[in-house]
């Protein structure tokens, strides 16, 4: 007889939603095993906004997971838009360049407004409206951001809490400091369980199923140099340390099949003073997202990216990486004091460099100082074209004539005291993982399922390529934990 029923690899967002699908759908003993300590626990989930990126067709829909909202946010529901399955797909489409796997992108579209729904009533995830990545003040009231409206209760680090308050509520065993370093196989091939290394050394523990949901690569830097490449060697990991590519190596070692952008991640314009590893205390608060309102300059004063092309929520996967690409991978964030007051709050857990004029300012920044006034002299001359300014949507307030336009929001730098932010590129998490099918099984090289295994969150390749939608990385993780837990209790061999 096996240890257990199904073992789940991992301790994060998805990790534990299979854990507590599998519970709820039959299986009796349920084992997950979580390399970190308790202090260190619960993968990226703990580091993340806790945005969830979801379809519902009418803001009424929403009534059920944020019953409270009305009653913190007045009127809520009528600064909601509708984000219909089509509006998902539409973004998420247009972010990767068509490359996103449409199998996957369906199931992903289809399960997302359910999927909520179970964390809320199944997972006793707490949500709310997530006011600090999604919210706009226009007057007295709150403007929405399409598809940018839950998130759990208190972030990613209520979220992670939850989790594991719901797992231990329904009888899951979790292992501490215990990371599983090899599947192991039967006589005909079928994963029947792990071998793993605790506090007291390796023991193998069998199950009749394994799920692997322990994250990607991205806190690998040999992994990094071979797979995407400098500068990612060298990049700030914005999340958990302990994202080593395990569950990678060990799905491979069985014939698992590679897919997705192994080259691509998700990245993050980040605080240049951030650790090396993600700070357990400021979470995702090293981001710096409020780029679309100012201009950004690398050391060499040049603008290098159209800061207005979209909403943050649809550039700033992208742009991380393209700040770590600048010379030293750095940048500096520029504002005047007309959008002070809309830069997201995070960006007060640092002290910006502040000028009454932009040479004083330019003069205080480690960068070509002629190059950089004569950038934002050439942006002034060209801004402020079209509009007017709308920080709520894309404005068409341009600029004209320049090789390198800004699209929206294109305020002319005009109005004292300046102030600039340092950035640099964080990684959050690899794209490239491995092949599953509709029931979260684990595709090996031969294109049949690899018996018994199955995979969940960062790990499922073929999603995202170049950019990300923000949001959608929780969502994936719930909707393929909940049908990787669903297919591994139902697993008979």
């Amino acid at each position: 007889m096996a240890d257990y029923d199904v073992i789940v690899v991992g301790a994060g967002n998805a990790a534990l939603a299979a854990s507590v699908s599998a519970k709820t759908e039959g299986a009796e003993r349920v084992l997950v095993l979580e390399k970190a300590n308790r202090a260190e626990r619960g993968g990226n989930t703990h580091f993340s906004g806790g945005l969830f990126r979801f379809a519902f067709d009418r803001p009424e829909q929403l009534r059920p997971i944020v019953p409270d909202a009305e009653a913190e946010f007045p009127g809520f529901f009528d600064g909601v838009q509708a984000y219909n399955g089509e509006d998902f797909r539409g973004d998420l489409m247009r972010v990767t360049e068509g490359r996103s796997d449409p199998e996957l992108a369906d199931i992903l579209i289809g399960k997302s407004y359910e999927t909520v729904r179970w964390l809320k009533e199944v997972g006793e995830i707490p949500m709310e409206p997530a006011l600090l990545l999604g919210g706009v003040r226009v007057g007295n009231s709150i403007k929405w951001r399409k598809g940018a409206v839950i998130r759990a209760l208190h972030e990613g680090v209520g979220l992670s809490q939850h989790w594991f308050e719901t797992a231990e509520k329904k009888g899951i065993d979790i292992r501490y400091e215990t990371g599983a370093t090899k599947l192991v196989q039967d006589e005909k091939g079928h994963v029947a369980g792990v071998v793993a290394k605790g506090p007291d050394g390796l023991d193998t523990i069998t199950a009749k199923a394994v799920v692997l949901g322990c994250g990607g690569f991205e806190a690998n830097m040999a992994w990094r140099a071979q797979y995407m490449s400098r500068p990612w060697d060298h990049a700030k990991v914005r999340g958990t340390r302990h994202n080593q590519g395990d569950g990678l190596r060990m799905a491979l070692e069985v014939g698992a099949l590679q897919w997705g952008q192994w080259s691509g991640c998700h990245a993050t314009p980040i605080n240049a003073e951030a650790p090396p590893y993600g700070d357990r205390e400021l979470t995702d608060k090293t981001n710096r997202l409020s780029y679309v309102f100012g201009v950004m300059l690398n050391i060499e004063g040049r603008r290098f990216v159209d800061e207005g092309a979209d909403v943050h929520m649809y550039t700033y996967a992208k742009y991380g990486g393209l700040i770590l690409g600048q010379p030293g991978g750095i940048a500096f964030q520029i504002f005047d004091s007309k959008v002070l007051h809309l830069l997201e709050e995070r960006y007060s857990t640092s002290e910006p460099i502040k000028a009454d004029t932009l040479e004083a300012l330019i003069g205080q920044l480690n960068l070509d100082r002629q190059s950089a006034m004569a950038t934002l002299d050439a942006y002034n001359r060209a801004a402020a074209q079209g509009g007017p300014f709308n920080p709520q949507v894309k404005d068409g307030l341009g600029t004209k004539g320049l090789v390198l336009p800004k699209s929206n929001w294109a305020q002319k730098l005009d109005r004292p005291p300046f102030v600039a932010y340092p950035v640099t590129g964080g990684i959050t998490f690899s794209f490239g993982g491995l092949k599953v099918d509709e029931a979260a099984r684990v595709i090996g090289t031969d294109w049949r399922p690899i018996s018994g295994l199955y995979c969940c969150g960062e790990m499922v390749g073929g999603l995202f390529h170049y950019n990300y939608p923000g949001g959608t990385g929780l969502t994936s993780g719930a909707v393929f934990g909940r049908i990787a837990g669903r297919s591994a209790a139902k697993y008979r061999g």
